[in-house]
């Protein structure tokens, strides 16, 4: 099996390398690609090393099984084309074709077999933030139909990828030296701030986040929920925060919302909060699963529920997700 890594160099393409050699992924050659920039650069990947090719139109992507792209939506729109017309699957990272109806949306907890349908050979990786969410939502969609769900996301400077995790770490020192702050990454300084603003806002007063949040968890979870987002960037360097609520159709007791998420694949609980139990990011990047804690029920509405949680959008967020996607379709002989 061939597979390749388009985007080799970006945070999450460098995940992917940590994610594929930790998880052994079944492959007899991995070729990497990225741009004129990248081109030349060296990866050392399970002792051997590793070259970066420059992404060309063309036949370069001829016998590959399995294209991992996360180049950006404008590279993926790009290269489709080339790198499926010889049969290899493309599991695309970027939003290009996430909200598009003959491309499949994949998270394998929730919707593993969506990637069997693939016409165009394309499957999409959902936004990191919608991600997460629905791992923790399809516990509770089994006990009862989720109707409505609330959340507010805090979401650290990775999401912004490796050169805005440089940019917070370099306006603390700034800062701590009295000297100018520098702020390019995003719209305002985010070190010792919350920026209630994540990507550009829509016609509506949401966000292109918040829209995501919605569109996305529709068509994963094939449901007509209704779904309202607050997205705020907060100055942690890796792993995104979630506060949920969720109306559903019957009541949910907090005892059976535990039992389903911690029998739910891909959920961690952590919720004790006499031992001051709870998920944060500080302790959780670097980690595969979607970590669920305070637990409770809605005081304001009798159907509600209300949880916390925690994941590295670098991991699940992104690259495991793509990964365990190749995993399912290798399992089901799809590759």
């Amino acid at each position: 099996m061939k597979v390749a890594i388009v985007g080799a160099s970006g945070a999450v393409g460098q995940e992917f390398l940590r994610v594929l050699a930790e998880r052994n992924f079944p492959m007899t050659e991995l070729v990497l690609f990225g741009s004129s920039r990248s081109a030349g650069k060296v990866y050392e990947f399970k002792g051997k090393k590793l070259t970066v090719k420059e992404l060309k139109h063309g036949d370069d992507f001829k016998g590959f099984q399995i294209v991992f792209t996360s180049a950006g939506a404008s590279i993926s729109k790009e290269y489709a084309d080339d790198i499926t017309k010889f049969g290899a699957i493309m599991i695309d990272n970027s939003s290009a074709f996430r909200m598009e109806e003959d491309i499949s949306l994949v998270v394998p907890e929730v919707n593993a077999a969506d990637a069997k349908n693939r016409p165009r050979g394309i499957i999409a990786n959902p936004n990191c933030t919608t991600t997460q969410m629905v791992v923790a939502l399809k516990a509770i969609e089994n006990l009862s139909h989720i109707k409505r769900i609330h959340v507010s996301t805090y979401q650290a400077a990775s999401g912004a990828g490796a050169a805005a995790m440089d940019e917070l770490e370099l306006q603390y020192r700034q800062i701590m030296n009295g000297e100018a702050v520098t702020v390019s990454k995003f719209p305002y300084q985010l070190a010792y701030n919350l920026i209630p603003q994540v990507d550009v806002f829509m016609d509506n007063g949401y966000t292109k986040e918040e829209m995501k949040m919605y569109h996305e968890t529709r068509k994963i979870m094939h449901s007509n929920v209704e779904v309202s987002a607050t997205c705020v960037r907060v100055p942690s360097l890796r792993a995104h925060s979630e506060s949920v609520w969720v109306e559903t159709e019957r009541p949910i007791s907090v005892e059976e919302a535990r039992a389903a998420f911690e029998a739910a694949p891909g959920v961690e609980v952590m919720d004790n909060p006499a031992e001051k139990l709870y998920p944060m990011p500080l302790f959780l990047s670097g980690k595969d699963p979607v970590y669920v804690g305070r637990i409770r029920k809605d005081l304001a509405n009798p159907n509600g529920l209300t949880f916390w949680c925690v994941s590295d959008q670098i991991r699940k967020g992104a690259a495991l997700n793509a990964v365990q996607i190749a995993e399912y379709l290798i399992q089901e002989g799809e590759v």
